[in-house]
């Protein structure tokens, strides 16, 4: 039982460094889109329709598939000046209490979020813009990150009870 406990943690954890790469190389595209359209735009003074619309909607995956990661290594804001004072099992309790509230915040989000992208994706939903792309990539960003977190914090709670060594 210990075994698929450990294989859990670690291939949740996995998925989630995964994703957290994969997302930080957006910033890559984000950027080049933003470059060539300053440039087209005061150099070439001809704007693209498509140049920042695109960089809008790389940036909600770029931030939101990264964060179940960052819980991992804790790359969160933390109040660590209060915390570093309690004694390490309150810390633990604390952590605990955490990640449940979390899980819950994930539960509820994932509740309305999920439907919203599936519409979206069944309507084959469109920014109504010059350029006009799908954007139901970027709507079901939110669900996935909100699942991928809700089982990161699981698995850190799982860390938690059966020790650092999972």
């Amino acid at each position: 039982m210990l075994a698929l406990v450990h294989g859990f943690v670690k291939v949740v954890t996995m998925i989630n460094k995964s994703l957290f790469y994969l997302s930080t190389s957006l910033i890559f595209v984000i950027v080049f889109s933003m470059m060539y359209e300053v440039v087209s735009r005061y150099v070439f003074n001809a704007p693209t329709v498509w140049g920042l619309e695109l960089a809008t909607l790389l940036f909600g995956p770029y931030f939101l598939l990264g964060g179940a990661y960052l819980l991992h290594i804790k790359g969160h804001v933390n109040l660590d000046i209060i915390k570093n004072k309690l004694s390490l099992r309150l810390q633990k309790w604390l952590d605990f209490f955490s990640y449940v509230v979390v899980i819950i915040f994930c539960s509820i989000l994932f509740y309305y979020a999920y439907p919203a992208a599936l519409d979206s994706f069944q309507y084959g939903e469109t920014s109504f813009s010059a350029w006009n792309p799908i954007i139901w990539p970027t709507k079901f960003a939110i669900p996935l990150a909100l699942i991928m977190l809700g089982l990161q914090s699981l698995a850190e709670m799982i860390r938690l009870c059966v020790g650092d060594e999972v």
